[in-house]
């Protein structure tokens, strides 16, 4: 079995997430390729985006928001991520177990005795008016009828688990400060999300594995579980053994991917990129190595942005004053530097308005 190593693999990597050259991509087919984006913070796929897509324009994006083909939503690893709306209805059902088990999780000592039954029907019927709300309000309302879990784990509870819901515009548009307010993703998109099949049979999760091997691979089934949080992973993947190819890594471990998904030579060039905060090329994995050195595995955990050099994380970014700061996690050579001089540039225009397109 060829082993490919960490600079094989950063390279795939790479090649996947539109990192190795800007793509000529419409905007929904990159989100939809990338299997979403992380976007806790509203800002961020914008950089991510604007770092992958050659021209790309906030505008576009916005129009996808506001035109709702895309949406910002609880789903993978109960994090909020921007996906399209096609990809929340397939994928939904197939989170709803994992969603509910991490926030009981995080409160189980105050949700002790709560029937998520009972809660999701009464949460139903406070969202039912389809007028934006805050988690805290619904929390509020729910509060009176179980007063010893609280506001706060039932807010989450019901919105960040039992009911399908979106964040609504202006929440993440550009330039844009808007607080939090979620809607029912049924009314919203107008359909409700696909259930999953009573036969027992894993579909979604067969569909998932083969569109993160696209956007990620070559890949573990441990890296496909760390990205989505999902259980019963490995009998999906199992099904779907046949269509994929195998390597291993240098530790030993198997990878699989898709026979013609792109695996470039190890010494293809990479160039300087910015990442936003929480990018899916780190955090898309359990082991990071291929992409960042594990001291400094939990930068991007922590939120901080981060530049590539040669592919691997070599720097922070700020933003101060319109102006992008740089600061290096190791030494930079001349080329390097200037390289790096030169993008932060371009993003800075791209952060001030000053060009809107590449």
């Amino acid at each position: 079995m060829t082993t490919l190593d960490s600079r094989a693999l950063n390279r795939a990597t790479l090649a996947r997430q539109l990192l190795l050259e800007r793509a000529d991509l419409p905007v929904v087919d990159a989100v939809s390729h990338l299997c979403g984006l992380q976007a806790q913070e509203p800002q961020e796929p914008f950089v991510g985006l604007w770092s992958r897509l050659r021209g790309f324009r906030p505008a576009a994006l916005d129009e996808l928001l506001t035109g709702r083909r895309v949406v910002r939503t609880h789903l993978m690893r109960r994090t909020i991520h921007l996906v399209t709306a096609d990809d929340v209805r397939a994928w939904r059902s197939r989170h709803d177990a994992m969603l509910r088990q991490r926030v009981f999780g995080v409160y189980r000592r105050e949700l002790d005795g709560v029937d998520p039954g009972e809660v999701a029907a009464a949460a139903q019927a406070e969202l039912a008016r389809d007028e934006p709300r805050t988690m805290a309000e619904i929390g509020r309302a729910l509060a009176g009828r179980w007063p010893s879990a609280g506001p706060r784990p039932l807010g989450e509870l019901a919105i960040a688990a039992l009911v399908p819901t979106v964040q609504v515009p202006p929440r993440g548009l550009w330039r844009v400060k808007a607080g939090v307010r979620y809607v029912r993703l049924s009314s919203w998109l107008g359909r409700d999300v696909d259930p999953l099949p009573e036969d027992g049979a894993d579909p979604v999760g067969q569909a998932l594995a083969r569109r993160y091997l696209a956007a990620f691979g070559p890949a573990t089934v441990a890296d496909l579980r760390a990205w989505s949080g999902l259980a019963g992973l490995p009998t999906a993947v199992a099904a779907i053994r046949d269509e994929l190819v195998a390597f291993r890594d240098e530790h030993g471990r198997e990878l699989l991917d898709l026979p013609g998904a792109p695996r470039p030579d190890p010494g293809t060039p990479a160039p300087v990129r910015f990442l936003p905060a929480f990018d899916n090329a780190i955090l898309g994995y359990q082991d990071r190595s291929r992409i960042i050195d594990d001291v400094h595995r939990n930068l991007s955990v922590a939120g901080e942005r981060v530049v590539l050099v040669d592919g691997r994380v070599a720097a922070t970014w700020t933003v101060e004053a319109d102006t992008v700061t740089v600061t290096p996690l190791r030494r930079f050579t001349r080329a390097e530097r200037t390289a790096v001089d030169e993008e932060a540039r371009h993003l800075t225009a791209f952060l001030t308005d000053a060009v809107r397109t590449r």
